[in-house]
């Protein structure tokens, strides 16, 4: 997978959201406020569909801080996806809407508590 941080947590991997980093670029003004907290404009929330509770993984590069929304899942139910998909890679592929309905399929039961958006 092209934006999967395998190293950053041992038990989990931290998948993007989007591949498409600086397509589009939105600049608005915002303040640091107490705790080094800031507040995303609606505007920008809203475009790229992100609501509270997301996970975002921050970067620093030459002096500007970058933040992309990304998923967390458990690092030993991708790694189970992985060995079936290995298992299998002769047979037809098959194409899913989402993660959560692939692991559905192969019926790996990945409950809210797994996930960490």
């Amino acid at each position: 997978m092209r934006n999967v941080d395998k190293n950053a947590h041992s038990e989990y991997y931290i998948i993007r959201k989007s591949e498409q980093i600086f397509n589009e670029v939105s600049v608005v003004l915002v303040e640091m406020r107490a705790r080094s907290q800031i507040t995303l404009p609606s505007e920008i929330t809203k475009k790229i569909g992100i609501q509270e509770g997301d996970r975002f993984e921050v970067m620093e590069r030459d002096g500007g801080v970058f933040l992309c929304p990304v998923v967390v899942y458990p690092k030993n139910k991708l790694e189970k996806v992985a060995k079936i998909i290995k298992d299998h890679e002769k047979e037809p592929s098959i194409v899913y809407r989402s993660v959560e309905d692939m692991f559905n399929d192969l019926g790996i039961n990945l409950g809210d508590e797994d996930v960490q958006s």
